[in-house]
């Protein structure tokens, strides 16, 4: 198979990778239950999939309390949960692979049995996600109708962005080579950027402009910490996860691309519209722009893309400049070799979607490698 340009060195901020398969950030919800710490088990599941000069970006972790919406999914905001993080990037960089960690804060999409306190979520305005048949899920793992999210105070904003600078405090403290901001699905971030989910009236709300603002302010505290070198963002543009989606998504992300695009990021990431909202079901909008092929005149630096890639279609996206790496989410939960079976052309593993969320090892880490499958 070989795909020459998939397999092609890559400048990403200071790091040169050696291919341009990227490990997608993955919520598996396998962290340490009552601390919220990486265990173990979350360190060999990393292990397995890094490969030398290989990107992986580790799942969205929420940097305070409040940002949590689902159980055992790891934090940033502890010396517990730093340590144990600790442990996935040596395991990483034992295998010579580089590793950013994916900064979350998840907004509405949450439920209050996760919240300090028990109150609502917090979110830009107090929206609910009113789509039928959405559902919260509870600290317990039950399944519960989404509540009213509290709107968070204007002085509060800055707390929450401070939350973030902390968090990308504690990602270098653990050894991770970058960070990526989750902007993206629907979450906080995203409902900060779209008109339906944020009616504020202060500076953080009405004008695309205003509603850029915490964007900018959390990744300018990430670059504070880390330099904007080696700072990712990750956008769905023409997403509709978690009830996200802007009618006419052009303008507020035309705009938000090209105020990214000057702070020299390490990159921009994208998800393809055809896999909003994928976690969740098998999805494959029809008729849906490429965000890749739209937004790519705007940004000058490094694209990555994801949403139900081959490696056919991984390399001619990059042959056709549209993207300078693709990342892989599904397909790499049950391939933990996946870069040297889409270079030799082996067969993949299917997945099991009913193993994606909570657990222990099954679905996790018991996916053979292409040699031990030759060899069974």
């Amino acid at each position: 198979m070989n795909y020459p340009k998939l397999f092609s060195p890559l400048q990403v901020g200071p790091y040169t990778l050696a291919h341009r398969v990227v490990m997608a950030p993955l919520t598996r919800m396998r962290s340490e239950k009552s601390s919220f710490a990486p265990r173990p088990l979350n360190v060999e599941y990393y292990r397995q999939r890094a490969t030398p000069g290989g990107l992986i970006i580790a799942e969205a972790t929420p940097v305070m309390a409040a940002g949590r919406g689902n159980p055992a999914v790891p934090g940033i905001y502890t010396e517990q949960q730093i340590a144990g993080w600790r442990a996935v990037v040596d395991a990483v960089h034992a295998k010579g692979g580089v590793i950013f960690l994916q900064l979350w804060h998840v907004g509405r999409v949450s439920h209050s049995s996760h919240q300090p306190g028990g109150g609502p979520p917090v979110a830009p305005s107090a929206v609910p996600i009113s789509v039928e048949g959405m559902m919260a899920m509870t600290a317990d793992g039950k399944m519960a109708p989404y509540e009213t999210p509290r709107a968070l105070e204007t002085a509060e904003v800055a707390a929450v962005v401070e939350a973030f600078r902390q968090g990308a405090t504690n990602a270098l403290k653990a050894g991770f080579d970058g960070v990526e901001i989750h902007g993206a699905n629907g979450y906080l971030i995203e409902q900060f950027l779209q008109s339906k989910t944020n009616l504020r009236t202060d500076q953080y709300g009405g004008s695309i402009a205003n509603r850029t603002r915490f964007l900018l302010e959390v990744t300018q505290a990430a670059i504070d910490v880390w330099g904007a070198n080696r700072v990712g963002v990750r956008l769905t543009p023409y997403g509709i996860a978690n009830g996200s989606g802007e009618a006419d998504p052009m303008p507020l992300y035309s705009h938000v691309v090209k105020a990214l695009d000057p702070l020299g990021l390490a990159y921009l990431h994208f998800i393809e519209p055809r896999s909003s909202g994928a976690g969740r079901a098998e999805v494959n909008h029809q008729n849906v722009p490429s965000a890749m092929e739209l937004f790519r005149p705007m940004w000058r630096g490094v694209l990555i893309t994801a949403g139900g890639f081959t490696g056919e279609t991984a390399e001619a996206a990059i042959a056709a400049g549209h993207a300078d790496a693709i990342a892989f989410g599904r397909i790499f939960i049950s391939n933990p070799d996946l870069p040297r079976r889409l270079q030799h052309g082996y067969p993949l593993t299917p997945y099991n979607r009913a193993t994606f969320y909570g657990g222990e090892e099954a679905g996790y880490t018991d996916y053979p490698v292409h040699d031990a499958l030759e060899k069974a």
